[in-house]
């Protein structure tokens, strides 16, 4: 990336998300470091980026909720276009479907979908207007194999999946370019009460992979080097889902 370009970065607080945020910040990118509750972690992920040169402009908010969404990012939009959306907000609440709650479903459905929709909504006429930009979205594994206890979270992420397909359909002729990243088993706060013995001897590369191995495929699809691909869903996953 030759010249500075802005990322908005969702639920960029820690995990994959502050990963894909430093990682874009030392390959010339601004940050919008959008995250919901958790001020300690994002005030750590901004000092890094800015530590790197970059600008770092924290925005707490609820991607699920349009008003905030819409109070935090129009008055910067008016001046400002980001080149680089990252949809990365989300969380699981496991549970096998016939003991979950409706808030369980509704609230890891609403994050990742609805978060999707008004964040995307908000910044892409901007980008139409310029005719470039990125969209990543960040899958799962489990959206693609599904997964026992994940009925939830596996319909969320197979959801943005389709809709990463249909909207790069939509603006591919704007340059704009949508893609999706999806991680199998990462090294993060949501896989640390994962049972690893049972789960290793099942990825043929025998680890769990780490929030900068997924950063790195973001930062190549954000690059010039990625300008002939888009509606692509990139595994990241050490060959657990082929």
């Amino acid at each position: 990336m030759a010249e500075r370009r802005i990322a908005l970065v969702t639920g960029a607080s820690k995990g994959i998300g502050a990963s894909i945020a430093v990682a874009l910040a030392r390959n010339d990118c601004d940050i919008w470091l959008n995250y919901e509750k958790d001020h300690s972690a994002a005030a750590k992920t901004a000092a890094e980026i800015q530590s790197l040169g970059a600008v770092c402009l924290p925005l707490p908010f609820d991607v699920r909720n349009p008003l905030e969404v819409q109070a935090n990012l129009e008055p910067l939009l008016e001046n400002q276009t980001p080149f680089i959306l990252i949809n990365n907000a989300g969380f699981s609440r496991d549970a096998a479907m016939v003991w979950m709650t409706g808030s369980e479903w509704t609230d890891v459905i609403s994050v990742t979908l609805d978060g999707f929709f008004n964040v995307t909504k908000s910044v892409l006429p901007g980008m139409l207007r310029r005719r470039a930009g990125r969209i990543i979205n960040i899958v799962s594994t489990s959206g693609e194999s599904g997964m026992a206890g994940q009925a939830n979270y596996a319909a969320a992420k197979a959801g943005l999946i389709g809709a990463t397909k249909s909207l790069a359909k939509e603006i591919g002729k704007r340059n704009v370019l949508v893609n999706a990243v999806s991680p199998g088993f990462i090294e993060t706060n949501m896989t640390s009460g994962l049972p690893k013995e049972r789960i290793i001897p099942q990825i043929p590369l025998g680890r769990f992979g780490t929030p900068d191995e997924v950063a790195s495929v973001v930062v190549f699809l954000c690059s010039d080097a990625a300008s002939y691909i888009t509606g692509e869903v990139i595994s990241v996953n050490g060959g657990v889902y082929m």
